[in-house]
């Protein structure tokens, strides 16, 4: 995992290489699901929603059909009322899903895999909170992090650690 005093400097660096078209991956998307209502699987819906609404990304990084501990993060926190609420108000959810038996478009799986890399994503559940900018001539994104946490066993733990994160977002604009 990286260190949060090297997060900033190391992933401002990152540029994210997506080598399909954007309307491909979108397409393939409308028909892969998440497994939560509400949340985005694809990295290009998210960045629009997230300039649309001036919103970070909070993208979970799950095995959604294998991980117990997402899971269980899953039943204590993203289905509940509370965070759902949270989450319209604050942030733009993406779902990173890496199933072993849930069938999964091949270029939703590049995309996954192409950000879980750059994350350097190691152990699921990881949940990352990130500004995205695009630089439009090369499709490249620009990764603009705020942190990143894990399981927490309660919405207001954590909603708590994500207002953080959110809170290291306004101080930096």
């Amino acid at each position: 995992m990286i260190k949060n005093n090297n997060l900033k400097s190391l992933l401002a660096s990152i540029l994210l290489s997506f080598l399909v078209s954007s309307a491909i991956i979108a397409q393939d998307a409308i028909q892969y699901k998440a497994e939560n209502e509400g949340w985005l699987t694809n990295i290009e819906e998210a960045y629009a929603k997230s300039i649309a609404t001036n919103k970070p990304i909070l993208a979970n990084f799950t095995g959604s059909d294998w991980c117990g501990w997402c899971k269980r993060l899953t039943a204590a926190v993203f289905v509940q009322e509370e965070f759902k609420k949270w989450a319209e108000n604050n942030v733009v959810l993406l779902e990173l899903d890496f199933p072993r038996s849930k069938p999964m478009p091949d270029l939703v799986k590049q995309q996954n895999a192409n950000l879980q890399q750059a994350f350097q994503v190691r152990g699921y559940p990881t949940i990352w909170v990130f500004d995205l900018i695009k630089d439009e001539a090369t499709n490249n994104f620009n990764v603009a992090a705020l942190g990143s946490t894990g399981y927490k066993p309660t919405v207001g733990e954590f909603t708590s650690d994500i207002d953080l994160m959110i809170a290291k977002r306004t101080q930096n604009k």
